[in-house]
């Protein structure tokens, strides 16, 4: 029998409804967020008073399935052993990044008894669909969901050189995400994991590829313009050229410029918005990022802040990861090229407070949260692992918080940074509402979740109940109750349930004649002919988990 579920007198923070926070009660019935009838009791009441009500989080960029990740685990097994009781997943007191890259199981249970209840892998190969859904699948509570990587395979590189109709390409892509069941598209430093292999070590917005002849330029439009065709919620996913490179605030505004108006996510902008100003010859650009970001209501960013301390860069730009490898640290890398699809590269790293380099990092990541003027198109993220671990965010918001501890952070860092970046000026404090847009209303909306991210009536009941006591670290490190579609999952950062998340996907309408070139191309170049996921398939590979496809957008007047 349903019962109805009382969450009494909290202060409400859903910034998709009109009024602001309010003090009220929240009524959940059959896992889903309903208005009682006139009169009608509550079978439980739960007293929440002096707490505060989110939605449960959403994390739209989180490397948590696929091949680098598990790369990484086995690169760095000292690193591990913390975990090895994760329904307390408490990182050791001295490093607070000493568990960089848990586990299915720790990832879901950490991320849970913070208040999350999505997270989204940004980075999966279509031959290496499946592993990433069984990884996902593994991963308890969590909904989830992944972005297919475009933009250095073989076969879209080869039709672009040969100039091929774009109606064929953009059936490609359909059939792409079609088939490794993704719900969007990701794109890694455009056409350079491919270009690597050819021998070249940079490759910028408009410069060509050694053997193919096609730019960047050209293949973040062809993409972008490809997924608005097809009308998929979540625009491009852009990891933009010349990530962590001096100067590439140039390619990061050129990459803006290419989409000529539409529209698109620039992902982790923290490692894409350097300067060459000063005597060290490297800066912050974050007020033109920022200032790009303001005056173009098209593009929306995640920030990909970095955390000091011990982490691991798990990445598909083998080209970039290739170059940091001498920063390793400890001394170890690996680098893999993945058939004709991609390549990745793991190299760990340990972000230091008197290092000029990473606290400059550090202060242009909290320059761009505070600087973009909209919250709806500024998610909050570390780029897990690779800023830092997501078990950072608690830490992450008091920055955003509390200028004074902000201050005293920054007073803690390399002196040269701390006396001469703007940060230390700008007094802006971010509140509740816009924490809760950029952590869960903002990405949920970017993604095309209509029932995630929000408390209206007919939402999942994913909620997170905070303590409003203590600093906003404290607040949001251990919710005193989590709820997973109406599912009580977690007490005071205690497990109590583990159910199995959902799978969101995207199933954009494309000529499924293109099965048949994609299958012959496969087969003229010596590929294996490939093989997509069938619904039942991915039910299996998630543990019977559901499957809930995310609705297209409406087509344009005039399409």
């Amino acid at each position: 029998m349903s019962r109805l579920t009382c969450l009494r007198g909290g202060l409400v923070v859903d910034p998709t409804q009109s009024g602001g926070p309010t003090v009220r009660d929240l009524f959940f019935r059959d896992g889903r967020i309903v208005t009682p009838a006139p009169g009608e009791p509550a079978d439980e009441v739960i007293d929440c008073a002096g707490r505060t009500v989110m939605a449960g989080g959403v994390d739209l960029h989180s490397h948590i399935g696929g091949g680098k990740v598990n790369l990484a685990r086995m690169l760095l097994p000292e690193l591990q052993r913390d975990g090895a009781n994760p329904l307390r997943c408490t990182p050791h007191e001295s490093d607070p990044c000493s568990l960089v890259t848990p586990g299915t199981l720790a990832t879901g249970l950490r991320y849970a008894q913070m208040g999350y209840t999505a997270a989204f892998e940004p980075a999966m190969l279509p031959a290496n669909a499946r592993h990433a859904h069984l990884e996902m699948g593994d991963t308890p509570i969590l909904d989830h969901g992944a972005y297919v990587m475009l933009g250095s395979d073989e076969l879209l590189l080869r039709w672009m050189h040969a100039g091929v109709p774009f109606e064929q390409i953009r059936d490609y892509v359909g059939w792409t995400i079609h088939a490794s069941k993704a719900l969007g598209v990701k794109v890694v430093n455009p056409g350079g994991i491919s270009a690597f292999k050819f021998n070249q070590r940079k490759l910028d917005v408009d410069e060509a590829h050694v053997h193919w002849g096609v730019t960047p330029r050209q293949i973040v439009h062809t993409l972008a313009r490809a997924l608005r065709e097809l009308q998929v919620p979540h625009p491009l996913h852009i990891h933009g050229s010349n990530l962590g490179v001096a100067g590439n605030i140039a390619s990061t505004l050129e990459t803006i410029a290419a989409l000529e108006g539409l529209p698109a996510h620039l992902t982790h902008v923290q490692f894409h918005a350097y300067g060459i100003e000063g005597p060290k010859k490297f800066s912050s650009a974050a007020l033109q990022l920022a200032e790009a970001v303001n005056t173009n209501p098209h593009i929306s960013i995640d920030v990909g802040q970095i955390i000091f301390g011990q982490t691991v860069t798990a990445s598909g730009d083998t080209m970039r990861q290739h170059a940091n490898a001498g920063l390793a640290n400890p001394r170890k890398w690996i680098g893999a090229d993945i058939e004709c699809d991609a390549g990745c590269g793991v190299v760990p790293f340990r972000y230091r407070e008197q290092s000029f380099v990473n606290a400059l990092q550090w202060v242009i990541g909290l320059e761009l949260f505070l600087q973009v003027k909209d919250p709806w198109r500024v998610v909050l993220t570390t780029d897990h692992p690779n800023g830092g671990p997501f078990t950072s965010y608690p830490h992450l918001i008091r920055l955003l918080m509390d200028r004074s501890f902000r201050l005293e952070q920054l007073a803690r860092l390399h002196p040269e940074v701390a006396a001469n970046c703007a940060l230390k000026d700008m007094t802006r404090e971010l509140t509740l509402e816009e924490i809760a847009i950029m952590t869960r209303a903002g990405p949920a909306r970017l993604l095309g979740l209509a029932d995630r991210g929000h408390l209206r009536p007919g939402a999942a009941a994913d909620i997170a109940v905070y303590r409003q006591d203590g600093d906003a670290e404290q607040q949001f490190t251990d919710p005193p109750l989590v709820f997973k579609d109406g599912l009580l999952v977690a007490r005071a950062g205690q497990i109590v349930a583990q159910p199995v998340g959902a799978t969101h996907i995207v199933e954009p309408v494309y000529d499924t004649s293109i099965d048949k070139r994609v299958r012959a191309e496969a087969q003229a170049h010596g590929g294996t002919p490939p093989q997509p996921i069938s619904h039942d398939e991915l039910c299996s590979c998630c543990r019977g988990g559901r499957i809930l496809p995310v609705e297209c957008l409406a087509a344009e007047e005039g399409a």
